[in-house]
């Protein structure tokens, strides 16, 4: 399978630099794949296609100030993204420019020295902070959100607040899982008054989602490895649902499959999953899917097209062009359903 088949035609001003004036003010565009029905809704509609019952899963990890900048001792600029905790104080990070740095070399950053200690091979780093540094506290501090390149917007106040979801409680990612910045704690609220189970589950979004695909073939790409955690009472919910399942986003979906036997049973504990779906995927438990709009060629969108058929997501993301919807991290929505409720 070709990545090239994953390209669509986006013209620049359809990509959000930020979000709706309200999260829950997005544009929704509801598929249905077993009759191929298309709807354009207000994500505020929602709620109108969960019944009591249905089980909603998030994703409650938080997004960490991960952008440091620093010098070398020459005077020459460096920025790090960091991407993923190995050990306390050694971190792997993007880096720019990455040819210039050399294990060993130290890197000023808020007058704190950082030792680059190895390169990897997928063209990060590993970088140590001194023992004696919380990294937690000296990114809140030093850091700034690691919005993707393609968002223009570097206000931090602003990036702080939106580029989170309302329920992000565990840090850890360099991402934001985009699918949950539409909700609001009174959507919330009014899906668990219809008798919607809410689950919160954990992935810490990495390098896993957003490293492009460099292979000419979908086939000859490799996920970096992500940390997700289910607790045993998330996972004993999912198991017991009366309901169906939807699914907030492409972080819950690989944790939930990649955390599922081939009966859709799921079993808690903390790991760390490389799970790459893309057509020809076969779904062991999510059902129905709640997704921004991705980038062409990316894991995302084939993710997205394992679901609801390839032809029939570009036909949609097509549409959604010639319609306006705004793309990618401050998007608009889009929720496929592949299990219809039963009627009331």
């Amino acid at each position: 399978m070709k990545v090239s088949d994953f390209d669509f035609y986006l013209p620049q001003e359809l990509i959000a630099q930020k979000h709706a004036e309200k999260r829950e003010m997005s544009r929704l565009l509801v598929y249905h794949t077993q009759n191929r029905d298309t709807e354009d809704k207000s994500f505020t509609d929602i709620a109108g296609y969960f019944r009591s019952g249905d089980l909603l899963v998030i994703n409650d990890t938080k997004v960490i100030p991960a952008r440091l900048f620093g010098r070398k001792p020459s005077g020459a600029r460096v920025e790090f993204l960091l991407t993923g905790e190995r050990e306390p104080g050694l971190w792997e990070a993007m880096a720019r420019p990455v040819k210039r740095l050399r294990p060993g070399g130290r890197v000023d950053v808020a007058g704190t020295g950082l030792i680059v200690e190895e390169k990897l091979d997928w063209g990060g780093v590993t970088v140590r902070f001194p023992r004696e540094i919380d990294v937690q506290d000296f990114l809140q501090k030093h850091g700034r959100m690691p919005v993707p390149p393609y968002i223009h917007n570097d206000d931090e106040d602003y990036l702080r607040q939106r580029y989170q979801t309302v329920f992000a409680q565990k840090s850890g990612s360099v991402a934001a899982p985009t699918a949950g910045l539409h909700f609001t704690p009174e959507l919330l609220e009014k899906l668990k008054e219809k008798g919607v189970v809410l689950v919160t589950i954990t992935l810490h979004v990495g390098m896993g989602t957003f490293l492009p695909v460099k292979s000419d073939t979908v086939e000859g790409h490799r996920m970096h490895s992500e940390f997700y955690e289910i607790s045993r009472e998330a996972a004993e919910s999912i198991n017991n649902r009366q309901g169906r399942l939807f699914a907030c986003g492409t972080t819950v979906t690989r944790t939930l499959e990649h955390a599922a036997d081939e009966k859709g049973f799921i079993s808690d504990g903390r790991g760390w999953s490389d799970l790459f779906i893309y057509p020809g995927y076969s779904f062991r438990i999510v059902e129905n899917l709640i997704t921004n709009f991705h980038l062409p060629r990316s894991t995302l969108l084939m993710l997205v097209a394992a679901l609801a058929g390839k032809e029939e997501i570009l036909r949609l993301y097509e549409r959604a062009v010639g319609k306006r919807y705004r793309f990618f991290s401050f998007g608009d929505a889009m929720l496929i359903i592949t299990k219809e409720a039963h009627a009331d």
